[in-house]
């Protein structure tokens, strides 16, 4: 690992102007769990490294007229945050998901979209939640729907002097409930091999809307659309359920490796898809 000159800024506008300086030879770091190694690899050789400790803004969590969370905070945070139960429970499943105990209690939301590996956790959930990214720059601020801040493997729609603030989930509405559930070789400190998020409402015993989103099977995370459209104004039958489930498949787009083949992650999808939309159902019925 290289020398590189740590900075510590008290407030946004200054980590900004860090940013507009120095652009991409500036790299942020809040829990370090994925930029210290890429850095002692040799995969990332930043000249300045920007600790966000600092800025209360991205360190707090806020539920009021919809759910607020900063960037900086951590998998644990959220894992174990009150703030984060009722609709907004499958986000607290996700953070609980990332790596062990001792990393989630560094390792932050905004490391873990930002990282933007097609196997994020924590990003699911946010899309299906239909979660927007704040993200701040020179211009001011701008908001960008999770579904679209993702632009490929390891690639997202921030600029080299732009930075994710915060992420902002509207009130889903009563009678809406999600699950997100992932599968991995191991139980525990491993990947998604497949990742679903699905979050319904209710109204009259019929469907009003339904999300679903997928990890791992494509090089973003992916809206299950039709599968979507087949739901709304549906009840939700088993045979609904199981119907969503198959269409679900016509989102993915899986490759194959080590960890998985093509037709094993469309099963999983459909597995996941019906159980996540299962449980949804249920807790939306609470």
């Amino acid at each position: 690992m290289r020398r590189f000159d740590l900075v510590l800024p008290n407030n946004l506008e200054d980590c900004l102007k860090i940013l507009a300086e120095r652009g991409a030879q500036a790299k942020l770091v809040a829990g370090g769990t994925d930029l210290l190694p890429q850095m002692k690899n040799g995969v990332l050789r930043p000249a300045v490294v920007v600790d966000l400790s600092g800025i209360a803004r991205v360190r707090q969590v806020q539920n009021g007229n919809g759910l607020r969370i900063g960037a900086a905070v951590t998998a644990r945070e959220l894992e174990v945050s009150s703030a984060l139960r009722g609709a907004y429970l499958s986000i607290a499943e996700s953070a609980a998901l990332v790596g062990s105990l001792q990393v989630r209690n560094l390792a932050t939301v905004g490391g873990n979209l930002c990282n933007a590996a097609p196997s994020a956790d924590m990003a699911p959930p946010l899309v299906a939640l239909e979660a927007q990214a704040v993200i701040a720059g020179p211009g001011g601020e701008r908001r960008v729907p999770m579904a679209d801040f993702f632009t490929g493997v390891r690639q997202t729609v921030l600029a080299p002097n732009e930075m994710l603030i915060e992420l902002v989930v509207p009130p889903p509405g009563a009678h809406s409930g999600g699950q997100y559930l992932r599968h991995t070789p191991r139980r525990e400190l491993d990947i998604a091999v497949v990742g679903v998020a699905s979050q319904l409402t209710i109204a009259d015993g019929r469907c009003t809307k339904a999300r679903i989103a997928l990890a791992s099977v494509a090089p973003t995370p992916v809206r299950a659309t039709a599968a979507e459209r087949s739901l709304e104004g549906q009840a939700v039958t088993p045979e609904a359920i199981e119907r969503a489930a198959t269409l679900a498949i016509e989102a993915a787009r899986p490759i194959n490796d080590q960890r998985g083949s093509i037709e094993f992650r469309k099963h999983l999808v459909r597995v996941l898809t019906r159980r996540t939309l299962t449980t949804a159902l249920l807790r939306a019925n609470a």
